[in-house]
């Protein structure tokens, strides 16, 4: 359960950061694409965090804990780099 919270947190910053390029940069592509490259190492430093507790408070080993870390980082990822190469491609 708590990997599907963070997950929707990581989507949850991807929307916040379109939608404040969306109000600061205008409309447009640009702004857009600009904020996802923006969005990645914030979620790394949010998965990362997430890493961290995982293996601090909750006391699973970092072996343990690398794999979840991975899911929780890629999937918002690759779901921002498809979404940033398909507004590329308009």
């Amino acid at each position: 359960m708590h990997t599907l919270l963070v997950l929707l947190a990581g989507f949850a910053l991807l929307g916040l950061c379109l939608l404040i390029a969306r109000l600061a940069g205008g409309p447009g592509r640009t702004p857009q694409r600009k904020a996802i490259v923006a969005f990645v190492p914030l979620w790394l430093i949010g998965a990362g965090i997430n890493l961290w507790a995982g293996v601090h408070h909750a006391g699973y080993s970092v072996a343990d804990e690398l794999p979840i870390f991975l899911l929780v980082f890629l999937l918002p990822v690759v779901a921002a780099l498809a979404l940033r190469w398909t507004l590329s491609r308009r």
